[in-house]
């Protein structure tokens, strides 16, 4: 897996490499203009010799486009270059590549740039990237390029965009390419990051990964790209060395959740899966489920005779549970300190009291709640969540603090967390995008997919981290019209594609 990389880390790694002696600012930039272009030159390859506009800012992003605007010069292109606040004096490195391309052409103030006037096959706005801090003071051109949409790449970001949060400093222009260096920035993929981009692309400027500095304030992100614990099957191992999960389910009517959630588990490869409910919804369950087996379960003295059974090794309970029923269920379940998953109900029934759910989690607990049941459980960390400065990354940090457990934000930027800070985002954006899951039932599917990699014994982070990625994958391999039945059928052909 690759990571994220926030602002301040990112200019640690740079400076480390220059410090270092194994490369300079100038070369680095250099490096930067070649990656852009040859990105240019790869997404557009009708525009031989074209007509470009290159927004420069006052810093090194400026620098950037300084740099680019003489390498299109140089591949015949028809270039000129606007500059916004341009200062006596720019950072070293940046005024050396903006006197380079002023022995090439002029450079006009932003001001003068006419977005409207359509004289133009690209636009670049190398005018803050990473830098950007504060809003820029209304302009026409801004606002002009923002309506516009032409052909617009964005160096690092669109100006606009909070490299760390993915918030909005202010209406951000919206790029058809954005190419960054080293490493993506959780901005990318945060928040407005994925609408505001369009197609993002990694260039590589020579920085060694051994060269990375990280920020002790926010440590390093897991962009998840690939399961992150294995998911074959040894050929000679009993159905009971898979593991034996155990889901909770609700009264008569209310089962469908659970349902979901037991199939799911039993599909990503738990050796068996038992779905406990109340004796009266027992042959309602039965009707529908053959390979998951029924137990009744009245009250949390019966769940705990249940429990006897070290086998079972895994649960899951909140999907329909029931508000009363979860208030029983859960300390009873915590207390054995099983691999747990606490989904849906089981977080919403101690939204009134969360500290007393807190005090009983463990290290082997996961929380799966949506942002509506994120904030009524940390509601003092969802105020800030996604404002310039706190992303969503920096909540679910703190959350799983508070609570001593893993902890997974659902949504199209699914964000998990552990008790000791590691953290790992996956972003069901770019090309990754599954809006068919924006269904019902579909969270229900995920806690089933978490709880059955747990049954199987994987660790809590990768077993959030790998069904937050299979999830998307079946969801992706399905299609338009996808219901959340659909997503632990396509699961077999998902385990079947990365040669499980």
């Amino acid at each position: 897996m690759s990571e994220l990389v926030t602002t301040a880390q990112m200019r640690a790694i740079e400076a480390s490499a220059i410090a270092s002696g194994a490369t300079t600012g100038a070369q680095l930039m250099e490096r930067a203009a070649a990656g852009v272009v040859a990105a240019i030159m790869a997404e557009w390859p009708d525009l031989v010799a074209g007509r470009a506009v290159v927004l420069a800012g006052p810093g090194n992003n400026g620098g950037d486009g300084f740099a680019v605007a003489r390498l299109l010069h140089e591949a015949g292109w028809a270039v000129r270059v606007f500059q916004y606040a341009a200062p006596a004096q720019m950072p070293p490195d940046a005024e050396a590549m903006r006197a380079r391309w002023r022995a090439l052409g002029p450079v006009a103030d932003f001001a003068a740039f006419d977005a409207n006037a359509g004289d133009f096959d690209l636009v670049v706005d190398a005018l803050f990237g990473i830098g950007m801090s504060r809003p820029m003071p209304p302009t026409p051109q801004a606002e002009a390029l923002r309506s516009l949409r032409p052909r617009l790449l964005a160096i690092d970001l669109p100006s606009g965009l909070d490299a760390d949060t993915g918030a909005l400093i202010e209406p951000a222009l919206v790029a058809s390419l954005t190419v960054t260096f080293h490493a993506a920035k959780p901005g990318h993929y945060l928040g407005a990051g994925p609408q505001s981009c369009g197609r993002l692309v990694v260039a590589d400027i020579g920085i060694a990964s051994s060269q990375h500095a990280a920020d002790a304030a926010a440590p390093p992100t897991r962009l998840i790209e690939v399961p992150s614990t294995p998911l074959a099957k040894s050929p000679h191992a009993h159905k009971f060395r898979h593991g034996h999960a155990l889901v909770l389910s609700g009264g008569s009517g209310r089962g469908g959740a659970a349902r979901l959630a037991a199939r799911a588990a039993l599909r990503v490869g738990a050796g068996l899966v038992t779905l406990a409910c109340p004796q009266a919804a027992l042959a309602e369950n039965a009707a529908r489920l053959d390979a998951v087996m029924l137990v009744a379960l009245a009250d949390g003295y019966s769940l705990r005779g249940i429990l006897a059974d070290a086998r079972i090794n895994a649960l899951a309970l909140g999907p329909g549970l029931g508000l009363a029923r979860a208030r029983e269920m859960v300390p009873v379940v915590l207390s054995h300190h099983r691999a747990t998953v606490l989904d849906a109900d089981a977080l919403t029934a101690f939204e009134d009291a969360p500290d007393s759910l807190f005090e009983r989690l463990h290290a082997a607990t996961i929380l799966t709640p949506h942002l509506g049941e994120f904030a009524r459980l940390f509601p003092d960390i969802a105020s800030r969540m996604g404002t310039v400065g706190y992303s969503r990354l920096d909540a679910v940090r703190a959350a799983a603090e508070r609570a001593g457990c893993t902890v997974l934000l659902k949504g199209a930027d699914t964000v998990i967390a552990n008790a000791e800070g590691q953290s790992a985002l996956h972003a069901a954006a770019y090309d990754r995008a599954a809006p068919w899951l924006a269904t019902a039932g579909a969270g229900d599917v995920l806690t089933g997919m978490i709880v059955g990699l747990l049954a199987r014994g994987a660790a809590p982070m990768q077993a959030a981290e790998t069904a937050a990625f299979l999830h998307v994958e079946a969801a992706r391999s399905f299609g338009p019209g996808l219901i959340a039945e659909d997503l632990p059928e396509a699961l077999s052909g998902v385990l079947r594609a990365l040669g499980v």
